[in-house]
């Protein structure tokens, strides 16, 4: 099935006002996680929920998986399309989504129960132009043990502005979001094949309001094929998004404080990404390169890092330097 197929799988007509939530799971052969998240997200407390299954092209056990749960299970829908990548899978799913609340799970991560019931209850705490709002999330491993998580200062629960999400690089992926927004401000730019979400997130701040609810309600899971492993592809996603941010103005190029501080923090990211995929060199000039942009401290608390957390990374890095393998970027 392609795109323009999708009315095989027609979406269900919701009640007269009801405030229910489409969960959209892409999938692209990870059939060993995906009834985990599946059944993650039918586990919500908050009622109604429809999960929509959007295989992109799967390879792998996928696409019997698929029909097997949605011929089995209550509120599951299945829909393949050739592969298109995540931005258009989630596209696809938004197209199919019967509710007016749409959040997404990718299909080797799990919802916590409360997620949908804790942050549609946010929804009716917030003003009626609050379109979007994110959560903490807790990682765990390959077989769904937990991760240590890295210690950071409390944030709070708060808005956030476009301005601040394009500083930060790494706003929380994990969303309830009014699925009217997307008629706003258009769908997720399929020319992005990482970090899609933050560009998103960053258009719907421009014209709507954000927040953060600072409770861990998702399962993240981290393996070697994680799509933020792939350093270089994350690098070029970044820039793009920063050069759509730029073209629209998001923050005027004449604020060259901010400029210069989303510059350094981005090649902090870098750094630790480098640094992850154990090529040393890159790493140890990436993190010097950051602090010569913005030699001054930067807002740890706003960056969800630890204190002076550039200085820490350097002294790890060249303490560490001779065990990692020292290649060129």
């Amino acid at each position: 099935m392609n795109p323009a197929s999708t009315a095989d799988a027609p979406a269900p007509s919701p009640a007269p006002g009801s405030r229910g939530v489409s969960v959209i799971i892409p999938a692209y052969n990870y059939a060993q996680y995906l009834e985990g998240a599946v059944r993650s997200a039918l586990g919500q407390t908050y009622r109604p929920v429809e999960v929509i299954i959007v295989d992109d092209g799967s390879t792998d056990g996928t696409p019997e998986l698929g029909e097997r749960l949605a011929s089995e299970l209550p509120g599951v829908r299945y829909v393949r399309q050739e592969n298109a990548g995540l931005s258009a899978a989630r596209n696809t799913g938004i197209g199919l989504a019967a509710y007016p609340f749409v959040t997404f799970l990718d299909c080797d991560d799990e919802f916590l129960p409360e997620m949908a019931a804790t942050l549609m209850s946010e929804f009716e705490a917030q003003p009626p132009e609050t379109a979007l709002i994110a959560c903490r999330t807790i990682r765990i491993d390959r077989e769904g043990r937990l991760i240590g998580q890295k210690r950071l200062p409390a944030l709070g629960s708060r808005a956030y502005t476009a301005a601040e999400i394009l500083m930060k690089t790494r706003f929380p992926c994990c969303v309830v979001a009014r699925r009217a927004c997307f008629d706003a401000v258009g769908l997720f730019d399929p020319g992005l094949r990482s970090s899609e979400d933050r560009d998103m997130w960053i258009r719907i701040g421009v014209g709507h309001r954000i927040y953060y609810v600072d409770e861990a309600l998702v399962r993240i899971r981290r393996h070697d094929s994680n799509m933020s492993r792939n350093t270089g592809r994350m690098r070029a996603a970044m820039r793009r998004v920063r050069q759509k941010a730029i073209a629209a103005r998001v923050v005027p190029l004449s604020h060259v404080a901010y400029w210069l501080r989303v510059f350094a923090f981005d090649h902090f990211q870098g750094a630790w990404m480098y640094w992850d995929e154990g090529r040393a060199l890159p790493a140890l000039f990436h993190i010097l390169v950051s602090m010569a942009i913005w030699p001054l401290p930067l807002d740890h608390r706003d960056l969800f890092e630890p204190p002076l957390f550039r200085l820490r990374a350097a002294g790890r890095f060249i303490l560490h330097a001779p065990f990692r393998r020292f290649q060129h970027s």
